[in-house]
């Protein structure tokens, strides 16, 4: 397997974790179930140097009236949210030599836009509001250091710190915007097994996500515990098809005055879906094309949709 793939593998599973969202706060956070897994996202290579990935994620989900939200400075009942984002990755091997340890930094510059329409109560009235945030940054976030183990040839792990910052804009009376208004800190495990002589790849990516209070609004999200997987066999002619699954549990109530009228509002999520990957080589570099759909089920206090996410590695 080319080691330089593997590298922008692991750059695109990075950049895959952050999404245009609006916080628990907002019935779904800094992710969503199934999209944090890439090919490699357990490998940082021994081969030194520069690499680069883009991600595309299209998202559209809803919550329903039923249900009260917690929504920046507004409690809604119910909602429905249109996500994309694209996110562009930057990745750095340092020169570590051929042991069994390698090490990484990245960071990540996203671009989202946000489609929010959402039933709002004011005493006894009540109606529909919309709203939308236009192309524009996303809070760019980043890991000073990815330390990779080679357990053997077969076996490798990642351990990192992802750092989300609030640099996105943001209006806390505002449905839609392109910062969770605070920082995020993600420690993460990453594990993956290539079989069969590289064929056959089992990745799997697990982490906890705490988030700072969003001071505008008084509320602070409770920690995240989130794991996905996937399994992909790849052919010679350089198709290659599996599974992909996830699952977000949060661990803590989210606390604020808000939140508190709400017990805490939280939330869980399951999510399976297959995965479609097709690989072109050429001499001197690379390139993977990844798409999978994911059907999210077992949703208690998060928005449920049906994730799509298309993404392109390079390699040279």
């Amino acid at each position: 397997m080319n080691t330089k793939l593997l590298a922008a593998g692991i750059a695109l599973a990075c950049a895959a974790f952050v999404q245009p969202a609006l916080a628990t706060e907002g019935a779904l956070g800094r992710t969503i179930t199934g999209t944090t897994v890439q090919s490699f996202a357990g490998v940082v290579p021994p081969t030194p140097g520069f690499d680069a990935a883009i991600g595309y994620v299209y998202y559209s989900g809803e919550i329903d009236g039923s249900r009260q939200v917690p929504l920046n400075n507004l409690l809604t009942l119910g909602m429905k949210a249109d996500f994309e984002m694209l996110s562009l990755t930057g990745m750095y091997v340092w020169d570590t030599g051929e042991g069994r340890w390698n090490f990484a930094s990245m960071a990540t510059l996203p671009f989202a836009t946000v489609d929010v329409t959402a039933n709002v109560a004011l005493g006894p009235r009540a109606g529909q509001v919309k709203d939308k945030a236009d192309w524009d940054v996303f809070d760019p976030f980043f890991a000073p250091i990815i330390a990779g183990y080679h357990i053997d040839q077969t076996h490798h792990i990642s351990l990192a710190l992802y750092i989300y910052t609030d640099w996105g804009s943001y209006d806390p009376n505002r449905l839609a915007n392109l910062s969770l208004n605070n920082w995020t800190y993600s420690p993460t495990v990453g594990y993956t097994a290539l079989m069969q002589k590289g064929s056959l790849e089992f990745t799997a990516v697990g982490a906890v996500d705490f988030y700072t209070k969003n001071d505008a609004t008084d509320y602070q999200n409770g920690a995240v515990f989130r794991v996905d997987s996937m399994l992909v066999k790849r052919f010679a002619n350089g198709w290659g098809v599996g599974g992909v699954g996830g699952w977000i549990y949060q661990l803590e109530d989210d606390t604020g005055p808000l939140a508190d009228r709400l017990d805490g509002f939280k939330g869980r999520s399951l999510a399976l879906g297959p995965i479609v990957n097709y690989t072109k080589k050429w001499d001197g570099g690379q390139v993977e094309f990844d798409a999978r759909w994911l059907k999210e089920f077992d949703v208690t206090r998060r928005i449920e949709g049906d994730p799509l996410m298309v993404t392109a590695t390079v390699a040279f």
